[in-house]
């Protein structure tokens, strides 16, 4: 607002003090000029004889002004924009429990009014030192200590169930009758000289949910779960990933019930004729005595892994005893995207007129990754429309077709490769599965 329209409207007010709008308008133009006059206009105003935005508006002038009193009481209600700005005046009052209260409570009722600097300064903590020397009263938000560390290196995860794995009914229900029936009944299952463990070995697209069929397994078990990561394994030392290796499998036979979970098993059991280090080979070696457990004892301990390359894994690894339990994860099928979308969605804000079933119909050869992109394509789209209307706007049918155009299918390229070895290095028939997929899918 240029000076002049200023000096008019001032005018105005001096000619009508009692025109509510027009005093409001001199000090919404004042402030936003950086004029201090603005908090002199206030006068008489009752908070309630106003708007939300204007209140929030007048108690942030009185704030600046030094009026704390007052422009707490302008901040009094139950909309977001007050509790944001009654955190500012707790803030300036010393409340800072109150303070961030208020800020979280404005955050959900309108998240775009998120702060995430005003967050960290209300989380800040106080203390006062009053030793020897000046008085000190320090502001810090730094309370790591070494089992924060802990927990940032090795995050705790939620236990997963089968629940939230959408689809892939076939193969749960093998892991459920093979797996976890002999963790839940070992009496029954020794009498039958079974015993609970093993390995089962996961392979197929990435992104069509290994990992996390892993993860649900060994929370099916109530099984302590230990993702081996390959930086765990492999050592640049002669020796070391041996040994190494022997040491996750010593503290999983401790842990029992224990999964052990190998991603990118290749890494680890790749093929030994196409090693050119004897370290390589010797890794696999050591690998393969662990598993056999002649000299240990493996009972209660399940080995999973995955792999997105089964031809290339040493052959070795699929001698009964250790992997003898080879499943093919597919990309899930129309009923199963469906299914992922409602998991993916739910904790979301969402429309109730998304159609599920509809994108499923449109995704055909989605991995549940590419689902997962597809959905949060779609959120950053009511992100921006929600910080465009200034209020939360949910994922709606439009976001997800729309991201539709965006996202393609990454299993392609893959079932490509997969074809050429199922046509011609079908040994045995490992990969009858991916030829029936193929074939039930026209892509043979």
């Amino acid at each position: 607002m240029d000076e002049a329209t200023l000096r008019s409207l001032l005018e105005a007010l001096a000619a009508t003090p009692d025109n509510t709008a027009l005093r409001i308008a001199v000090i919404r133009g004042l402030h936003g000029a950086g004029d201090a006059r603005a908090a002199d206009h206030v006068g008489a105003l009752v908070p309630d004889a106003i708007s939300v935005a204007d209140r929030a508006l007048i108690s942030g002038v009185l704030l600046g002004a030094g009026a704390v009193a007052r422009a707490l009481a302008f901040a009094d209600g139950p909309a977001p924009e007050l509790q944001l700005a009654r955190a500012r005046v707790l803030h300036a009052q010393g409340d800072q429990p109150g303070a961030l209260a208020a800020y979280e409570a404005a955050v959900r009722g309108n998240p775009t009014l998120e702060d995430r600097d005003l967050r960290a300064l209300l989380a800040a903590s106080i203390r006062v030192h009053d030793g020897d020397g000046p008085r000190l009263r320090l502001v810090s938000n730094d309370d790591t200590d070494k089992s924060e560390i802990e927990r940032l290196l090795h995050p705790a995860q939620p236990p997963v169930t089968f629940a939230e794995v959408g689809g892939l009914d076939d193969i749960k229900a093998q892991i459920e009758k093979r797996i976890i029936l002999p963790f839940q009944k070992p009496a029954l299952f020794a009498k039958f000289k079974k015993k609970p463990g093993g390995g089962i070995l996961l392979y197929g697209p990435p992104g069509c949910g290994k990992t996390l069929l892993a993860r649900a397994t060994a929370g099916q078990c109530k099984a302590q779960f230990l993702n081996v990561a390959i930086e765990d394994v492999l050592d640049m030392w002669i020796g070391e990933s041996e040994r190494k290796l022997h040491a996750l499998f010593e503290k999983a036979r401790a842990s029992t019930p224990a999964v052990m979970f190998f991603d990118e098993l290749e890494a680890l059991a790749g093929k030994r004729e196409y090693t050119r280090e004897a370290t390589s080979s010797k890794l696999v070696s050591q690998f393969l005595s662990e598993m056999d457990g002649f000299v240990k004892n493996n009972a209660g301990v399940l080995i999973l892994a995955a792999t997105n390359v089964p031809w290339a894994i040493d052959p070795a690894f699929r001698r009964p005893g250790r992997f003898d339990r080879v499943l093919f994860v597919p990309p899930p099928d129309r009923a199963a995207r469906a299914a992922i979308l409602s998991i993916l969605l739910s904790g979301r804000p969402a429309a109730t007129d998304i159609d599920p079933a509809a994108i499923a119909a449109r995704t055909s050869g989605f991995s549940g990754a590419d689902l997962e992109n597809l959905v949060d394509t779609a959120a950053d789209r009511a992100i921006a429309a929600s910080l465009e209307r200034g209020t939360e706007v949910p994922i709606d049918q439009r976001h997800l077709i729309s991201a539709l155009g965006e996202i393609k299918s990454t299993t392609v390229e893959w079932l490509t490769t997969a074809r050429n070895y199922a046509r011609y290095s079908n040994e045995g028939g490992q990969y009858d599965e991916v030829l029936e997929f193929l074939r039930r899918h026209g892509k043979s």
